[in-house]
C-alpha cells in the first residue's frame, strides 16, 4: 500500500469508529476523542484564550457529540462534525466570558504581567508572536474563530464558513475586518 493510500485508510477506519460510536460502543468514542482532542483544545483555546475555559469547552463538546452521535449523518467527517460543535461551544463560552473580562484586569495588564515576570529578554520572533497574540485576543470572538481556523490550522474559507455555521462572504467579511483591526492595531503601537 502505498502512501496515498494511507489518509483514504484512516478515514476508513475513523469511520468505522464513528459507526461503533454511534451504536453506543464507549470504547470507540474513547477513540475518537483521543483522536481529535488535541485539535479540539487547541480551536476553543484560540477562541476563549483561556486554557482552563478551552478545557471546559472541548470538554463539554465532546459530551455533546456523545449525546448528538446517533443523529450524526455523516455529511462531513467526523472531524469537521467536532469541530463545529467545539468552535460553537467556544464562542458561546467567549460571549459569557467577555462580560467577566471586563471586570478583571485587561488583558494588556495580563500580558505586561507576563512580560515582567519572564526574567529572560524574549527574541524579536517571540515578542512579534505573544504581540499578535494579545491582538489577536482583542478581536471579537467570532473574528477570533474565524482566524485560528482560517491561518492557524489552514482551513478554507468554505470549512471555516461550515465549522462556524455561517455564509462564505460573511466569514470573508470577518477575516477582513480582523486583518485591517490586527493592521491598525499593529501600526498604533509602532507609532506610539
Amino acid at each position: 500500500m502505498g502512501p496515498s493510500a494511507e489518509p483514504h485508510r484512516a478515514a476508513e477506519d475513523e469511520a468505522g469508529w464513528v459507526e461503533r460510536a454511534r451504536e453506543g460502543d464507549q470504547e470507540a468514542f474513547r477513540v475518537l476523542v483521543e483522536r481529535h482532542q488535541s485539535r479540539a483544545f487547541a480551536l476553543a483555546l484560540r477562541i476563549v484564550r483561556s486554557p482552563v475555559e478551552a478545557e471546559d469547552v472541548a470538554q463539554e463538546a465532546f459530551l455533546r457529540a456523545w449525546h448528538a452521535l446517533p443523529r450524526f449523518r455523516g455529511d462531513s467527517s467526523f472531524g469537521t462534525w467536532l469541530h463545529r460543535i467545539v468552535a460553537r461551544r467556544a464562542l458561546d463560552r467567549a460571549v459569557s466570558l467577555r462580560d467577566r473580562r471586563r471586570r478583571e484586569a485587561s488583558l494588556e495588564q495580563a500580558w505586561d504581567l507576563v512580560a515582567r515576570a519572564s526574567s529572560a529578554p524574549a527574541s524579536p520572533g517571540v515578542a512579534n508572536r505573544l504581540r499578535l497574540e494579545r491582538l489577536v485576543g482583542g478581536l471579537s470572538a467570532v473574528q477570533r474563530a474565524a482566524v485560528t481556523l482560517y491561518y492557524y490550522e489552514d482551513r478554507s474559507v468554505e470549512q471555516v464558513a461550515s465549522i462556524l455555521g455561517l455564509p462564505e462572504n460573511t466569514v470573508k467579511t470577518h477575516l477582513s475586518r480582523a486583518r485591517a483591526a490586527l493592521r491598525e492595531a499593529w501600526l498604533g503601537e509602532v507609532e506610539s
